[in-house]
């Protein structure tokens, strides 16, 4: 039996204070829905976490204007800090976050007249639009990039996660890898100094970035909401020696902690990625069953530099659990989005500030 991978589910994000992060996010990103929002631990990580089981807070989270979730993570068991190291672009893991909007300078002036963090101006990118970065609450850094593909009107300015930016030290390995797991169409290969990046950390430096996307995406429950999505791997073509972005640090430290992508059939999937080289280093092996509402089978592998990858095959998750509304993929064809009302319906789930 084949696999399926149908893309980027979410973008795992570590934090040391979560009501702070989640409340900026919500202002700044919309990111006001949660699909779920619970303390637990977590055991499944000690592989990442040096042999013990930490306790977290973890809420998945969506905007209903569009785009990809977002799970915050806030350990309680310890105090997720930076790295002591100062990283750069080209370091190996995930350096940048996307988000996407409408209208850029709209977003940019929602951004400046609430003294959002911001470290560029509206530039434009040498992919052939405009866009600009900002800083959160906790100093991660994301580009608003422009996008038409909305699910809603809702009007916040900006949607949700689109992918992601991605240190790399071998880009043919990388690429190989990320084509795997479906990301298969080249959009851009291109190798500069890129006057997009010149106000972030080691951006006057030369580097190939390569813009990915999928050629055939193959659906799901939240496709619509989803819209496209894209990983940019980044080479470092200097003489500096990249560094591991969680080198000597915990799942859970401030950062990108992971890529969360939507799949089906983990088993064949799992039996792929050992073939190539990229075999599961935490399985729940099973179903996980998170309550009575939520049944999920998760896994995680690593890209050839480490840079954490999450599977997650959904059989069971609230939609609106207090009116009895839930994802059940047993029942339905894995492929099939949600119908519309039942993805509208998630706003009657939004937290208001």
């Amino acid at each position: 039996m084949s696999f399926t991978i149908h893309g980027i589910q979410h973008l795992g994000v570590g934090v040391p204070n979560h009501e702070a992060s989640w409340k900026w996010y919500r202002k700044f990103f919309g990111m006001d829905i949660p699909l779920f929002n619970d303390e637990a631990e977590a055991p499944l990580m000690t592989i990442y976490t040096k042999g013990k089981v930490i306790s977290k807070r973890a809420a998945m989270i969506l905007n209903i204007k569009g785009g990809c979730a977002m799970e915050v993570v806030s350990p309680s068991t310890f105090q997720a800090t930076h790295s002591k190291e100062k990283l750069q672009l080209g370091d190996l893991g995930i350096f940048v976050g996307f988000i996407k909007t409408p209208n850029v300078q709209q977003a940019f002036n929602f951004f400046d007249s609430n003294n959002g963090n911001l470290i560029s101006d509206v530039v434009k990118t040498h992919y052939g639009y405009e866009t600009f970065y900002v800083k959160d609450l906790d100093g991660l850094i994301w580009q608003i990039i422009p996008a038409n593909d909305f699910y809603t009107n809702h009007k916040h300015i900006t949607g949700g996660t689109v992918g992601c930016s991605i240190g790399v030290s071998n880009m043919e390995k990388s690429l190989a890898f990320y084509q795997l797991l479906g990301y298969d169409e080249v959009l851009e290969d291109q190798t500069s100094i890129f006057s997009d990046w010149s106000n972030l950390p080691g951006g006057k430096s030369e580097y190939r970035r390569v813009l990915l996307s999928q050629k055939k995406p193959s659906g799901g429950g939240f496709s619509k909401l989803a819209g496209k999505s894209f990983i940019e791997l980044v080479q470092d073509t200097s003489k500096r020696s990249p560094q591991k972005i969680y080198e000597n640090r915990l799942w859970g430290d401030t950062g990108f902690v992971h890529l969360g992508f939507d799949v089906r059939n983990m088993k064949a999937l799992g039996e792929r990625l050992s073939t190539a080289g990229f075999g599961f280093t935490c399985d729940t092996k099973d179903v996980l069953s998170m309550g009575e509402s939520t049944r999920v089978h998760c896994t995680y592998c690593e890209d050839p530099d480490g840079t954490l990858i999450e599977m997650i095959e959904v059989y069971k998750i609230p939609i609106i659990e207090k009116l009895g509304l839930y994802l059940n993929v047993e029942k339905r064809q894995p492929s099939q989005p949600l119908p519309d009302w039942m993805l509208k319906a998630l706003k009657f789930t939004r937290v208001k500030d």
